[in-house]
């Protein structure tokens, strides 16, 4: 006790000194008598702290302890450092108990302790094996907030202090525990650390705890300091230890060292445990490799354990999770085989699985198996039921599943609806959805953040930005915590109807309101702005992102990639590619793909190899896989015998092409009808040992339908389920379009009816071929009828409503294809530019001027921009009812909009200009194209035998004079092409008279034959068509 006073005193006394001789420096000289005097009293605080000590140790002896301290001066006297001195001396004399009630007695008083009080108290209890109140103890010293590093100190010092202590760890496994329990566990690693490191070890109990409650928080680093730590200190690890251990490689996604884990367990004599081995064949589940896992399940059977319920549901869910519904059902099965009973999970695991494999009929029976077994179906299983409809677009059953739960007594969920709302958002109802929002208010159900994501997402699919944007409000409103998910949709709406500021204004608001917009937010912006060309904006947002810190990634580059690809500038590409490189950005796929394949569109084909060489030094990609993006991107420009010659130097280096590879050569060479050569290449697949997948067969079974084989297509595809493929959606298209254009509709039909037995949903692709065969026929009811099943589905798209609409426009039923039209607002399917062309094109050739001015107007109205094909059309039914300011008026609009006019809409325009008398600026233009190569000379043979049939030979050689007198001078071309165009009308008789007013005029020189003049045209037009055919190639 002396020593604790005197180390307390000789602080005060220190710190006094120094006060003193401060003080009196400034005002008088050191006085030897104001130090003796110090001393004097510091020597009898010391005499009285220990009095006072002594005194309490006297009373604590006493059954009345605490009422004689009360009723004495003591507590006038009391201290930290007198409590610290009474613990000290009496922690192996007196009641630990008591100590602890003096010590709460004195905090009572004084509020303050010194930490060493605490670890003393702590010792004697757990001395004493009075755990709960050391554990109170440990409790008291979270709470005051003392440092870990302080707490270790303070305990190790005071047990090394006191040799009578037994050798009782568990005084440091408490305060482990403590923190554990409170949820600090970064406190309570550190602790373990600190306490290894002094050399104490915790029990393997702790250890296990700690371990366990590490990997529950999904605290993985702790966990594996922990661990580290267990090895490092050679603490004897049990099957529990092994098990948590192997749980956590289970859910870092590290399969492999859990297995070997697993294996090294039975070596070190530890023998594996019905858990340990659930943990490894969850594990296996997670990672998809069921096979596998069902074989463990085998291996623990032959060693004596038997599978319970945890360990048949986990392998469901799993196969399930595989689309091996049906292996799995086998699964559940085996389980009433052996005497244990499926609980609902496996059932619900079975039913979701059956919806998402499109077997709904099956995923029904099991819910009836599930209720015959007297498992009644609960929230869960309905819940699974409703997304499982939704999904695959039967809302309508859907509804009616959740009108029959409430019928059950059992009331729907926040899921529920969100699953509600998300499948009529797929179907473009916006209308219901919005309504179950309403009312899932009204039954008192809070919308989460993904209701309120479900619908902004939807409404911004459906095109209604404005809608979109109310929800946010009424989430905002709703106290509903937003996130970046919730403003992408929106973000992205905004950027699809070329709203950037917009999209830019929602980035900036995200900042204000701490909600921290991702590298996705802006790499859907400088996607959008590289599309349209803007392409310094994108380059700014590049700007905004480094100046945010926030990490670019290769969708980020990739649209640079892909504009200066598409723009022929591939140096530019080509840079961003390996600026993108050289930041650590691995390219992905697509990222490497677009610059080769950029580089072969362009027949670049050395740069091409040049950069594969380049990827092939630094690695980022596998080597296989590289030459395959090239093999592709040949294949896919038609470079097929440079491709060949890539395949030839993989085999040399001693790679295996993948199946990837093959399927683009085959693909390949079925675009290009060499379906011998394809057939080919898939025998050496099999030669090889690759196994061609079901997109092989799609290619094979396209070619030879786009050949008009469809005996053979038929073959192929009905060999598909014997190769152990199942044909799927793109398949079934496929076969389905090739007997849809050979006029087989019968078989179409037939096909598409057996799609549902082979767990295959006839999507929109397959609807739109029926419906386009229909059309194509001429069984319009038929195509309606399949349009309505489409609406009703929720499948039908502008596209289909086009194909719909040229099939009655070619019928001559142009009001019905109109009315079509009117109603399609109801249905949220919008008509697009093509909706209006096709309408226009046919109004315009009936003479329906009116109406295509209505048309045109109304598409304007919708911020649709016409093309060249929807301004031809007007052009020339203007031109047929001779409204030639209309023709000129859109002629310059169609200029003004950039609209590149063809020359068809040249030939009105020439036309036109020629019979207003416009002779100038007809002859002008006529020339100028000619000159550009723009205006071909079938279409001047036609202007001139218009000219002439209508009996203006006369007034034709009035125009050359009149136009020679304007200073007007044809080139050759001009006049060639006029000799052409009345030779071939069958006007050769004045062709004489035509030419001499060019020689006269000195257009053509007087020694040229009017064959000479014609046959210099067909030469011209001969060089046209040769320089034409590789553009028309690579096309």
């Amino acid at each position: 006790m002396n020593l604790v006073l005197s180390k307390r005193i000789l602080i005060i006394y220190n710190w006094s000194c120094r006060r003193h001789v401060i003080k009196k420096s400034m005002r008088y000289t050191h006085s030897k008598s104001t130090v003796e005097e110090i001393s004097t009293i510091l020597k009898d605080k010391i005499s009285e702290s220990k009095s006072t000590a002594e005194e309490i140790s006297t009373i604590l002896k006493l059954k009345n302890w605490k009422l004689l301290l009360e009723s004495s001066e003591i507590p006038k006297k009391l201290n930290a450092d007198v409590v610290q001195s009474v613990l000290d001396w009496n922690k192996l004399l007196v009641n630990p108990k008591r100590l602890l009630d003096f010590f709460d007695w004195s905090n009572q008083k004084l509020g303050i302790a010194h930490i060493d009080s605490f670890s003393i108290l702590a010792l004697a209890l757990c001395n004493s094996n009075n755990f709960a109140p050391a554990q109170h103890v440990f409790d008291e010293m979270i709470q005051r907030r003392f440092p870990v590093r302080d707490i270790v100190s303070s305990l190790v010092k005071c047990y090394k202090e006191c040799d009578k202590f037994s050798s009782k760890t568990v005084v440091f496994e408490l305060p482990i525990d403590a923190y554990r329990k409170k949820g600090m566990l970064n406190e309570a690693v550190s602790m373990f650390l600190d306490i290894k490191n002094e050399g104490f070890f915790p029990s393997l109990l702790c250890c296990n705890t700690l371990l366990n409650e590490l990997l529950n928080g999904n605290k993985m680093e702790l966990f594996w300091k922990v661990y580290e730590g267990m090895l490092e200190s050679k603490i004897s690890l049990d099957v529990y230890t092994y098990t948590n251990v192997i749980n956590a490689y289970c859910k870092i996604g590290n399969i492999k060292d859990a297995k070997r884990l697993l294996h090294d367990m039975g070596e070190k004599g530890c023998n594996p445990n019905l858990v340990t081995y659930n943990v490894v064949i969850k594990g296996l589940c997670g990672t998809g490799t069921v096979d596998e896992a069902l074989k463990l399940k085998k291996s623990m059977e032959g060693k004596g354990l038997v599978p319970d319920i945890y360990t048949y549901s986990t392998l469901i869910d799993g196969f399930c999770k595989k689309k091996k519904s049906r292996e799995a059902k086998q699964i559940l099965d085996e389980m009433y085989e052996v005497g244990l009973n499926p609980d609902h999970f496996a059932y619900t695991a079975l039913i979701d699985g059956f919806m998402k494999e499109g077997e709904v009929d099956e995923a029904f029976r099991i819910k009836d198996e599930m209720v015959e077994r007297g498992k009644s179906l609960n929230l869960m299983t309905y819940n699974s039921i409703i997304n499982g409809l939704c999904k695959i677009g039967q809302i309508d059953k859907a509804v009616t599943i959740k009108a029959d739960m409430i019928d059950m007594d059992i009331l729907p969920d926040v899921q529920t609806y969100n699953y509600l709302i998300e499948g009529y958002g797929r179907k473009n109802n916006m209308d219901k959805a919005s309504e179950l929002l309403v009312e899932m208010t009204d039954i008192n159900l809070v919308p989460s953040a993904y209701t309120y994501g479900v619908l902004i997402n939807a409404f911004c699919n459906a095109g209604d930005l404005c809608q979109a944007i109310l929800i946010l409000e009424k989430m905002i409103a709703a106290g509903v915590r937003r996130n970046v998910i919730i403003y992408t949709p929106i973000i992205k709406g905004y950027v699809e109807d070329g709203k950037f500021e917009e999209a830019k204004h929602i980035v900036q608001d995200m900042w204000q309101d701490g909600i921290l917009p991702d590298i996705f937010c802006y790499n859907s912006i400088i996607s959008g702005l590289c599309k349209v060309g803007r392409i310094d904006e994108a380059k700014a947002c590049l700007v905004e992102i480094e100046k945010r810190r926030l990490r670019p990634n290769s969708y980020t580059f990739g649209p640079f990639i892909s504009w200066y690809r598409e723009t022929g500038n591939m140096q530019v590409a080509e840079q961003y590619f390996w600026e993108m490189i050289d930041r650590g950005i691995a390219p992905n796929y697509v990222t490497f793909a677009c610059i080769i394949d950029g580089y072969c569109k362009y027949g670049n084909i050395s740069q091409a190899f040049s950069v594969l060489n380049r990827m092939l030094e630094i690695g980022r990609l596998p080597n296989a896989q590289l030459y395959g993006i090239l093999i592709n991107a040949l294949s896919k420009n038609g470079k097929l015998s440079d491709a060949m010659d890539v395949l030839s130097e993989l085999y040399n280096k001693g790679l295996v092409p993948d199946v990837f590879t093959y399927t683009s050569l085959i693909s390949g060479f079925c675009k290009q009808s060499n379906l011998e050569k394809a057939f080919l290449l898939l025998d050496e697949m099999s030669q090889k040992g690759v196994k061609p997948n079901i997109v092989t067969y799609n290619s094979l079974i396209g070619g030879l339908c786009k050949s008009g084989d469809l005996s053979r297509a038929r073959e192929v595809f009905d060999g598909i389920s014997g190769k152990g493929l199942a044909p799927n959606g793109v398949t079934y298209t496929t076969i389905i379009d090739g007997y849809c254009k050979a006029g087989d509709l019968d078989e179409a039909f037939r096909l598409s009816d057996e799609m549902p037995l082979r767990g295959v949903q006839p999507d929109a692709f397959v609807y739109n071929a029926l419906l386009h065969g229909c059309c194509k026929a001429g069984e319009i009811e038929k195509a309606l009828s399949l349009f309505h099943e489409m609406v009703e589905k929720g499948i039908a798209s502008t596209l289909t409503l086009n194909t719909l609409i040229d099939g009655f426009c070619k019928l001559g039923r142009l009001s019905e294809a109109l009315e079509l039209v009117k109603g399609m607002s109801d249905l949220h399917i919008l008509p697009d530019h093509v909706t209006y062309t096709i309408l226009i094109d046919y109004c315009c050739k009936n003479g329906m001027m009116k109406v295509a001015e209505e048309l045109f107007q109304t598409m304007q109205g919708r911020k649709l921009i016409p093309n060249i094909v929807t301004c031809t059309s007007l052009i020339q039914g203007y031109h047929r009812i001779g409204e030639k300011l209309k023709v000129f008026s859109l002629f310059e609009e169609m200029v003004a909009r950039g609209i590149q006019p063809d020359e068809v809409v040249y030939s009105s325009m020439v036309d036109a200009l020629y019979r207003e008398g416009n002779l100038h600026k007809a002859f002008s233009l006529w020339n100028e194209l000619l000159d550009k190569g723009l205006l071909k000379g079938h279409v001047s043979e036609t202007l001139v035998g218009s000219w002439c049939e209508k009996g203006e030979i006369s007034a034709l050689l009035a125009s050359l004079n009149e136009i020679r007198e304007q200073g007007f001078v044809p080139s050759l071309a001009m006049c060639s092409t006029l000799a052409h165009g009345l030779n071939q009308a069958g006007y050769s008789e004045i062709l004489p008279m035509v030419m001499e007013t060019m020689v006269k005029f000195s257009w053509i020189s007087n020694s040229m034959t009017s064959n000479d003049l014609i046959r210099h045209c067909l030469i011209d037009e001969h060089t046209e068509s040769i320089s034409n055919t590789p553009k028309q190639s690579a096309l």
